[in-house]
């Protein structure tokens, strides 16, 4: 387990990093608009999987295979942000067909809203390059690596989770406001910007 002194300088670092606006973030709110934050959650569920796996993989130095190999890495970024730019102009195009309630969203399925954290997660290059820079030097070499990495990923999952509700709740409350009288194709036009946005982020950045 970290010291204490490390976890206190870790907690907080961590915490203003995971709440700046980022792909995830920006992600959990445009959903928590268009879809409701129950539903979000299933995205989120898969965005902590993704973050969990680059946080192992930058302590295991998995990492500096990707490095060598950016090829791959730049494939994986550009098939999610085509991915999330195709959902972002289906937004677009559904105009007053996308309700305020669930119900008419049944079609978008938890692997879909899954898969979306997932990739997004992974194929984040600023996500790579935070951890790289960040775990390994709160990683003490003279106790055992297992222990320790298993406190910094959970508070790292606890952060993420409570960054991404705040975020989706916001959405919500932002659906809310825009979906009274006709400002439902607002709604939409909004929500589906932001994620061909996300998409155009996770493809060039």
């Amino acid at each position: 387990m970290p010291d204490l002194a490390v976890l206190a300088v870790f907690i907080p670092t961590f915490f203003f990093v995971s709440i700046t606006p980022g792909m995830c973030m920006t992600l959990a709110m445009t959903l928590g608009m268009s879809i409701g934050v129950r539903r979000t959650m299933w995205m989120m569920i898969g965005e902590l999987i993704g973050v969990a796996i680059v946080a192992i993989a930058a302590v295991l130095g998995v990492a500096s295979i990707m490095l060598n190999y950016p090829d791959v890495f730049e494939v994986l970024k550009w098939l999610g942000g085509a991915y999330l730019a195709y959902i972002g102009i289906n937004m677009w195009r559904a105009k007053g067909k996308m309700s305020v309630g669930e119900s008419e969203l049944s079609d978008v399925s938890r692997q879909s809203l899954f898969s979306q954290g997932l990739v997004t997660a992974i194929a984040n290059p600023k996500g790579w390059a935070f951890m790289i820079s960040l775990l390994p030097p709160f990683i003490s070499v003279e106790r055992d690596v297992a222990p320790q990495l298993m406190v910094l990923l959970g508070v790292i999952m606890v952060t993420e989770f409570t960054s991404m509700m705040a975020y989706a709740t916001g959405g919500k409350s932002l659906r809310i406001f825009l979906s009274s009288g006709d400002n439902i194709k607002w709604m939409n036009r909004i929500a589906g910007s932001l994620m061909i946005g996300v998409g155009i982020w996770l493809a060039l950045g």
